[in-house]
């Protein structure tokens, strides 16, 4: 029980956030700084966007009860906004959309792009949040799972903060075709994790 949860977990969590895909928006935004400065940018983004995230797990169903919501209609809810990040995935419109949000936002925000738009909205953006959600979820009274998913957050900050310290090596090494490949691949996943996500809602809700 615990490794599929911890599995679906780490599974949904990387493809939401996609660290992969993220390393181009990241040589853009970071275009023109030393090394040092742009590996100091990703780590301090990844550490923000876990923080968030770890707070969204452990306060986010307090939240929800606080506001009447229950958990089968938020079930439902995010799951159809997953699907929707999905299916922009898989038609192609959600990388070139952030990155040209993450351009625009970068000309802003040059001094604080670690925070933004890296941060929030990319790494840590409304996906990334409902998943979470989602995910605290179903591990409600269960400590131990809260516990993994917290763990496997930092994890995935983790791989993000390398991914940005290696992001050309990775731009590079998958090339133009190969990013495109990849991110159709991850949502198609990401959609059969939206969907189970929508029956599980319905069958809490009206089983």
């Amino acid at each position: 029980m615990l490794l599929d949860y911890a599995l679906t977990t780490f599974a949904t969590l990387m493809v939401v956030v996609d660290p992969i895909g993220l390393a181009p928006v990241f040589l853009s935004l970071t275009q023109g700084l030393p090394k040092a400065a742009r590996r100091g940018i990703g780590w301090r983004a990844s550490a923000i966007a876990a923080a968030i995230l770890v707070a969204t797990a452990l306060g986010g169903t307090w939240l929800l009860a606080r506001l009447g919501i229950g958990l089968p209609a938020f079930r439902i809810s995010g799951g159809l906004l997953l699907f929707v990040v999905a299916f922009e995935m898989v038609l192609g419109v959600r990388p070139a959309r952030e990155a040209q949000q993450a351009t625009q936002a970068a000309a802003e925000h040059a001094r604080n792009i670690a925070a933004f738009p890296l941060a929030i909205p990319m790494i840590a953006g409304p996906g990334a949040i409902t998943a979470t959600l989602l995910l605290a979820g179903r591990a409600a009274d269960q400590p131990v799972q809260l516990i993994a998913l917290i763990a496997i957050i930092i994890a995935v900050a983790v791989i993000c903060g390398v991914t940005f310290a290696l992001a050309g090596r990775v731009a590079g090494a998958l090339g133009h075709t190969g990013n495109v490949v990849l991110s159709r691949l991850l949502g198609v996943v990401l959609a059969a994790l939206a969907v189970q996500f929508v029956i599980d809602g319905i069958r809490e809700a009206f089983g």
